[in-house]
């Protein structure tokens, strides 16, 4: 091995899937592409790092809610898209096309073309890392979703896709939880 630049060293880390989160500020619909984000239980609590350069932000803290949206490999283009805009200056679902759908617990809405949706609340902030921490309350699945390879970001403007799934469950045995099968 040989040293290298610590300045990369993130893009080796980064790798969890990149999620679209959607809000509601009581008017509008907004959505929002982030990479920073972290399972940290299977309840789950799903955390995520941001700050108020996000125009959704200010609206999570205040309505204490979200969905967080996961896309697929064929929406990469979409994906980048919405993260390089903002939500003042268009209507994001308008521009891009991006079908939205009613949550059922939620006022911000779910994204039916993702493999799946999660219904948050938010149960904690974090403000001097700027980390959000999500309480799921309902899994929304697309079933029918020929793409299910997810997103993952290196950081520096490159992407990938899941690869190669291996079932390990039998050698895992009592460390996988009862019912999180999906492949």
């Amino acid at each position: 091995m040989q040293e290298g630049r610590i300045e990369r060293a993130f893009t080796y880390f980064e790798s969890g899937a990149v999620l679209l989160v959607t809000t509601n500020d009581g008017t509008k619909d907004n959505v929002m592409t982030i990479s920073w984000q972290m399972v940290l239980d299977f309840v789950p609590h799903i955390a995520i790092s941001t700050g108020d350069w996000n125009e959704s932000f200010q609206t999570i803290l205040d309505k204490k809610e979200c969905c967080l949206c996961v896309p697929t490999f064929d929406m990469l283009e979409k994906v980048v898209q919405i993260g390089t805009s903002h939500g003042s200056e268009c209507d994001k679902f308008e521009r891009f096309s991006l079908p939205k759908a009613k949550a059922k617990i939620n006022k911000a809405p779910l994204i039916p073309d993702c493999l799946a949706v999660l219904e948050c609340k938010l149960e904690d902030y974090v403000e001097e890392h700027g980390i959000l921490i999500f309480k799921g309350l309902l899994l929304w699945e697309n079933t029918k979703k020929k793409e299910q390879r997810v997103i993952h970001a290196n950081g520096d403007g490159t992407f990938f896709a899941d690869g190669e799934f291996r079932n390990m469950r039998k050698e895992m045995g009592q460390w996988v939880p009862k019912g999180s099968e999906r492949l």
